[in-house]
């Protein structure tokens, strides 16, 4: 007999929630309860990215609050189960990813089975189960903080993944929390393309597909969501953008190093249209990112498109993720500080597709968005999926 269950699958980084405490905080929660409520998933997967924001030393405090006012809420008491894995041992610097997962179970949905990758069995899943801490001891996560020595010419920063295995009804499913390099400097993302850090995301993420396919397990059909920070293809992004406009580099006095580019109209005015500088992208038609929900700007997004051999995604229907302003009442603008991209994605092998119940075209049956559009939820909008799994019962 087929069988179905409604899953919700959300990514959020959630640095700036820590570093803008208060009012941000609590709108991003009450979206969170919103959409829960809107679509009554019966399997819930948060995956959060920078768990305890840029000053994690002094905010993993407020990070522990945050996940036990969700896990605790009046919104969340019809999910019996709770799974929740948050690395927060700074102190370890080898291992620290700054990942945090956690996995709610209505009470409707009977037949659930998590992963112990030790005893190399499923397990029936009951209670609340949080795991606060070293990770390592837990044997119903894997979680792994990229290797230093994979990009030795970059500063190594608190980069990984995180994955658990499950089993909903008789249907198994590898969940990985994965967290990619970012652009450090707008100007050497636009020296080549693809930049220099998109090479690194390609085998960053290469390294996960290999790691959660190899043979230590049986393969299973994934889900892989986080922040894997792909950026939108800046050199050809800025040709496009400047075709009739005068580019001008200006170079730092002492040296030969490129300190600005800017593009001015050809016109009278010579309006500046857009300027770069390290962490400064500035254009002039902000609008453009937003219109038509940035659509015309998807053909520069080709990070993605390396991987179709193994992973496929849902139509992207929304603007660019990131990076919004972190001011309350402005919160549909983005900095000026990266050039907009959709760095929050949710990504499936071909298998895991292929259990998505797909009715006729017409239905919103699986609906793939941002959290809050219009509400400030800080840099980065959350990304959710929400589908019906196939769960086939024997």
């Amino acid at each position: 007999m087929e069988t179905f269950s409604d899953v919700l699958l959300v990514t959020a980084n959630v640095g700036s929630l820590f570093d803008n405490l208060g009012e941000i905080q609590s709108a991003w929660l009450q979206e969170l309860y919103k959409t829960i409520h809107t679509y009554k998933p019966q399997f819930i997967g948060l995956h959060f990215q920078e768990v305890g924001g840029k000053d994690y030393m002094v905010n993993m405090g407020h990070a522990e609050n945050f996940f036990w006012s969700i896990k605790s809420s009046e919104e969340m008491k019809d999910y019996d189960r709770v799974c929740m894995y948050v690395d927060n041992q700074f102190q370890v610097e080898e291992r620290f990813t700054a990942l945090g997962s956690m996995y709610f179970i209505h009470k409707t949905l009977k037949n659930i089975y998590q992963y112990d990758f030790n005893v190399k069995d499923f397990k029936a899943v009951s209670g609340q189960n949080k795991y606060m801490g070293p990770l390592d001891v837990v044997t119903t996560v894997e979680k792994e903080k990229f290797p230093k020595n994979f990009w030795p010419d970059f500063k190594w920063s608190r980069k990984g993944f995180m994955r658990t295995r499950w089993i909903i009804h008789n249907q198994g499913l590898d969940l990985v929390n994965v967290h990619l390099f970012h652009d450090a400097s707008n100007l050497i993302a636009c020296k080549s393309s693809p930049s220099i850090y998109s090479a690194n995301r390609h085998n960053a993420l290469r390294y996960v597909i290999n790691r959660i396919s190899d043979s230590c397990y049986t393969p299973l059909p994934f889900f892989v969501f986080g922040d894997f920070n792909f950026r939108l293809d800046t050199l050809s992004l800025i040709q496009h953008l400047c075709t009739s406009a005068d580019v001008q580099t200006v170079k730092k006095d002492s040296s030969n190093e490129v300190e600005r580019i800017i593009c001015e109209k050809k016109d009278n005015d010579h309006q500046v249209l857009l300027q770069i500088e390290e962490k400064l992208f500035a254009y002039m038609h902000q609008a453009v990112f937003r219109e038509d929900n940035g659509k015309a700007l998807l053909t520069y997004d080709k990070e993605v498109t390396a991987f179709h051999d193994v992973i496929r995604e849902e139509d992207i229907m929304f603007p660019p993720s990131y990076p919004y302003s972190e001011e309350y009442t402005k919160p549909t603008q983005y900095m000026n500080t990266r050039c907009p991209a959709w760095c929050d994605r949710i990504l499936m092998s071909h298998t895991a597709r292929e259990l998505i119940r797909r009715r006729d075209e017409d239905e919103k049956n699986v609906v793939y968005n941002t959290m809050g559009p219009n509400v400030c939820m800080g840099d980065h909008k959350p990304v959710f999926l929400f589908f019906s799994l196939k769960t086939n019962d024997h």
